[in-house]
């Protein structure tokens, strides 16, 4: 695989950005269309962006956008680590262009296991409490009788971590709103309704279609929301008339398609 860089330009739901990638960070970008998103490859070097274009300003600026991120290091799911969190934000509004996350995985020789409840960006969502720990052992009725206890096993070192994500969305597992496993990501396409949808494969070889609008997470799995949420109607500000995908309210490109959305 070729390591020089080309300049590319990635979409992000607020503007877009032109920056020198690698063959993998492409590879990362390309979920299925003609078009490369910024969100899947993560955070870029500043001194590789060339310029960027702001939606709320609707003007394209030299130079990086302002990049902000954090390493949270939260367990999502078992053997899935969210290992960073950030966003592209325009230097003259900062109005937000594209956030990303990185995932890895602590155990580069497992399987990722059950996803956990997602926390909501404001706060509202919460985690399950951590089952108690095991009472100890009730003392032996004889002080001067008690065994020597036995030394204690140490946990093993963590190995370390994987790739921080992976390089493409095909041969992800996916899993559902309750956290069951509901098959392996096969494409991203659109059907007969112009809708942008992930072709799901499921255990017995059914393929089923979900719309891209329920992804809430794409990174080591795929995680999804709700089955049974009303889709928002088409003038619902940041609803692509398009693709039908769910973009902030202030965003002035579909994040998806890249089509323009109404004001």
């Amino acid at each position: 695989m070729s390591s020089e860089l080309r300049l590319k330009k990635l979409r992000g739901s607020g503007g877009y950005v032109v920056a020198r990638l690698s063959d993998q960070e492409q590879s990362k970008g390309n979920l299925g269309g003609p078009d490369l998103f910024l969100a899947p490859v993560g955070r870029i070097d500043a001194e590789r962006i060339s310029k960027h274009f702001c939606g709320t300003c609707e003007k394209e600026f030299e130079g990086s956008p302002k990049i902000d991120y954090e390493s949270p290091n939260e367990e999502v799911a078992e053997n899935l680590i969210l290992a960073e969190k950030g966003k592209y934000a325009c230097q003259a509004c900062n109005s937000t262009i594209a956030e990303y996350r990185n995932f890895r995985k602590p155990d580069g020789g497992k399987d990722v296991g059950l996803a956990k409840p997602i926390r909501a960006e404001g706060g509202g969502g919460t985690r399950p409490p951590e089952p108690a720990a095991p009472p100890p052992p009730p003392p032996p009725a004889d002080p001067q009788q008690a065994p020597a206890r036995e030394p204690q096993p140490q946990p093993a070192p963590a190995r370390e971590p994987a790739g921080s994500a992976v390089n493409a969305i095909e041969g992800m597992t996916v899993f559902d709103e309750n956290a069951k496993k509901m098959g392996v990501a096969k494409k991203v396409g659109v059907d007969s309704t112009q809708t942008v949808v992930l072709a799901v494969t499921r255990d017995d070889g059914a393929e089923i279609s979900v719309p891209w609008s329920r992804v809430k997470m794409v990174g080591e799995v795929v995680l999804l929301g709700g089955a049974d949420a009303p889709q928002p109607p088409a003038s619902e500000p940041g609803r692509c008339p398009k693709c039908g995908f769910s973009n902030k309210a202030d965003a002035k490109f579909c994040e998806e398609c890249g089509s323009k959305l109404a004001t």
